[in-house]
């Protein structure tokens, strides 16, 4: 796996120097990286990159992506499109095909409905003894609606009824993520899901960890030669890296909600760590925000073993197998699109 380097400092600027990427500030060398080490450049800073460093690294395959303080994806720099075009034909035809495509979405929510209920099953082995009863019976309750959707999703007919069950699991997960979080509920207390912009603690750290998983979901596809902008659960919509999205539904659970969980459980953020901001929108301090990132690309390392594969492999690396299964399921080789489930 090659690196992402992280920029998260507004003010800094990034130019190349022979073959490196240097990072300063206020005109002092804080950093510098070999561009053959890198896959991706993601930047939260505003000054942005000079013209030399946009081409050697639009040269070398490594896309830089720049995203807002809050963690919102703004924009994409990336040369010239390769992969291939065969398989992007293939993915076309499919995203145009119902019936083909009810076949891969399922797999998207089977596994997202499934990884939502280990996250709370994960918690009722964890910490269950020591709820209250009420809250526990929610999560119970909340665990058996979960296993309800997942069987209903095999015999949905249509993309639109596979949607509505999304939907429905969606409102039963995060209506007792709340009872999850067990740090300081005066500070971290979840209600509803809001992004833009995130208006609690807890929204933005999501809306944060969800931009860095969109990042390398959709770097995982392009490796792959897919085309991340015509998706199957997603619809299209200019600017939309609707396959990228799709991708990550799956994924959420396991890498971003569970880190961002650990992170307030454990204390390792406290409510001096976000802003709020005079309109309301809520995000992370720039300290804060490189703490979280350390801890996301920890939580990358970790290994598991995947279900299908039957292999130990890191949690970062999961993206690039599910989009080759992918690959091998439109290319034939599988029959259906086999989802990430996380035990």
């Amino acid at each position: 796996m090659l690196n992402t380097l992280y920029v998260t400092s507004e003010d800094a600027w990034l130019r190349k120097d022979g073959e490196n990427i240097v990072v300063e500030q206020e005109g002092v060398e804080r950093g510098r990286m070999p561009l053959h080490m890198l896959e991706g450049v993601v930047c939260f800073a505003r000054l942005g990159a000079s013209p030399a460093l946009l081409a050697a690294c639009a040269g070398a395959g490594i896309t830089l992506s720049y995203v807002s303080p809050e963690g919102r994806f703004l924009a994409r720099v990336e040369g010239p499109r390769t992969g291939n075009v065969l398989l992007r034909r293939t993915q076309f035809l499919t995203a145009a095909d119902g019936a083909k495509t009810s076949v891969i979405v399922r797999g998207f929510l089977a596994g997202k409905v499934a990884n939502q209920r280990a996250v709370v099953r994960r918690a009722l082995r964890d910490h269950g003894e020591g709820m209250e009863t009420a809250n526990r019976t929610r999560l119970d309750e909340a665990e058996h609606r979960l296993t309800n959707i997942t069987r209903r999703l095999l015999p949905a007919p249509d993309v639109e009824t596979l949607r509505g069950l999304e939907g429905e699991a969606a409102s039963v997960y995060f209506g007792v993520f709340d009872l999850l979080l067990r740090g300081d509920k005066a500070a971290f207390r979840f209600t509803v899901r809001s992004r833009r912009p995130p208006l609690d603690r807890v929204n933005a750290l999501l809306s944060f960890l969800y931009a860095m998983l969109g990042h390398d979901c959709r770097s995982a596809l392009e490796a792959h030669g897919f085309d991340p902008q015509v998706g199957f659960l997603h619809t299209d919509q200019p600017g939309r890296p609707s396959l990228a999205l799709d991708l990550m539904e799956e994924l959420r659970p396991v890498l971003a909600d569970r880190l961002a969980l650990s992170l307030i459980n454990r204390r390792q953020l406290a409510a001096e760590d976000f802003v709020i901001e005079e309109a309301g929108g809520v995000r992370l301090t720039d300290d804060a925000r490189k703490r979280v990132l350390v801890a996301w690309q920890e939580r990358k390392r970790d290994e598991l073993g995947h279900p299908f594969l039957e292999e130990t492999c890191p949690l970062g690396m999961v993206a690039y197998l599910q989009a080759q299964l992918m690959a091998r399921h439109l290319r034939g080789d599988l029959d259906g699109y086999p989802p990430f489930i996380w035990k």
